[in-house]
């Protein structure tokens, strides 16, 4: 394996995350096409399903003044949650683990990585959402509920507008009264025909794919950025078979969860020497089958707890209200109600991906983002690549360098995971006889 015992000359290097920075504009680029892909589509003309003049369905008055607006919707779902990123992560990042003595530039470095992808979140969430529920509104040409306000239908010649079956007369023919037959849009004589054609745009509902891409995506954010997730315990800290630790009374257990070979239950340790029950706390083994009664009753409810109610209600209020908006839908007569559970189950759907696309799990996550793209696969990986973070032959990335502190170990909950110095590997030390101060990739 080659050494990489002296760094890239810094030239080198800025060259290297010149291509990095490249590729995450590109990204932009990208989400910026689509977007605009989804303004064309809202301005082109829609399929137009056949509909009934007696459906109720359709027969809903038209609501002029809605309750969330176009513009009041992109406020909710877009301003807002940009700015409260924005006052998140240069608040709470990098947070209380900074060591000290941390050069400010590594802190706003990080500072600007979590507010860019904290970005490039919630625009992938919110213009997926878009560009989804824009061809399917097109696709599908679902009529509104105030379909029938809009339309201004032609009542005198409606035999020609039928579609499908028709009435049969008393002479047999096929030009009976009109009794509820389909008719094609054709038969809507309003001359405003943007409002006539997205009278066809009912499912699914933007509104509520919008703040739900959006909203949710915040209450993500919120979640991770403040710790707020179900309390629980790291999977390594007790064995899965180990049903002692999820008992009401781990304490009234024989052995208890621990793997010590003492009966930890608390009628051994009562009845431990004497049959009275009397035996002296300061004996040896008294005292040692205490201690681990003691550990088998702390060693799970005590190492979670949960996290201030005040900081739930911050969390879920993007939640609340993109339900609310979702639901203005409804009494606004904009949208059938599947329309708008589908519309809310695809923004939700988005706001998960694009999350968790950049971000670690809210529960185990620390609430960070994963890291930058290496130089090697800024834009491609190829195959038996099974991460974008790591460099072709998995050796140290350039940049990487800046963010080694002196004297690290592999126990560092920052960097021991992603590097390993030469002078702490044994084989290292036999075969080359000294320490070296380079480091290697896990």
């Amino acid at each position: 394996m080659p050494e990489h015992g002296s760094l890239r000359p810094q030239s080198q290097k800025s060259k290297l995350s010149m291509l990095v920075i490249g590729s995450y504009v590109f990204d932009w680029l990208i989400l910026v096409v689509v977007g605009i892909i989804g303004v064309i589509l809202g301005n082109v003309t829609p399929n137009k399903r056949p509909f009934s003049l007696q459906d109720p369905n359709i027969s809903f008055p038209f609501t002029v003044h809605e309750t969330v607006t176009s513009a009041l919707l992109l406020t909710c779902n877009a301003a807002i949650p940009v700015a409260v990123v924005l006052i998140v992560v240069l608040i709470f990042v990098p947070g209380p683990t900074v060591p000290e003595g941390t050069p400010k530039s590594l802190i706003w470095k990080r500072k600007l990585w979590e507010l860019h992808t904290g970005w490039l979140g919630l625009a992938l969430s919110l213009i997926s959402a878009w560009i989804i529920t824009q061809g399917m509104k097109n696709l599908f040409g679902k009529p509104r509920p105030d379909l029938l306000s809009r339309c201004q239908p032609d009542i005198a010649n409606v035999a020609k507008y039928i579609v499908g079956f028709h009435t049969p007369a008393d002479d047999g023919s096929l030009d009976g009264v009109y009794n509820g037959q389909l008719v094609s849009a054709d038969i809507c004589k309003n001359p405003d025909r943007k409002l006539l054609d997205d009278g066809f745009r009912s499912y699914p509902s933007g509104h509520a794919s919008s703040a739900a891409a959006g909203l949710i995506y915040l209450s993500f954010f919120l979640a991770s950025k403040f710790a707020i997730t179900f309390p629980f315990v790291p999977q390594d800290s007790s064995s899965s078979t180990n049903t002692s630790t999820v008992t009401a009374f781990p304490s009234r257990l024989r052995n208890g969860g621990l793997n010590t070979g003492v009966d930890t239950s608390y009628e051994a340790v009562r009845h431990n020497g004497d049959m009275d029950g009397s035996a002296s706390p300061l004996d040896p083994a008294t005292a040692k089958q205490i201690g681990a009664h003691n550990a088998t009753v702390q060693s799970i409810r005590r190492q979670a707890a949960a996290p201030p109610i005040y900081l739930l209600f911050i969390t879920v209020l993007p939640f609340f209200t993109a339900i609310f908006v979702a639901s203005s839908r409804w009494f606004d007569f904009r949208h059938h109600g599947f329309d708008i559970l589908f519309g809310f189950i695809i923004g939700t759907i988005c706001a998960w991906f694009a999350f968790r696309y950049y971000h670690l799990p809210i529960r185990s996550g620390a609430g960070w983002a994963w890291g930058p793209r290496s130089h090697d696969k800024a834009f491609w990986a190829g195959l038996g690549s099974w991460s974008y973070a790591t460099d072709k032959k998995h050796w140290v990335r350039p940049g990487d360098e800046v963010e080694r502190m002196t004297g690290h170990r592999a126990g560092d909950i920052e960097l021991g995971m992603r590097f390993r110095s030469k002078g702490d590997d044994p084989s290292h030390a036999e075969s080359s006889g000294t320490a070296g101060m380079t480091d290697d990739r896990v």
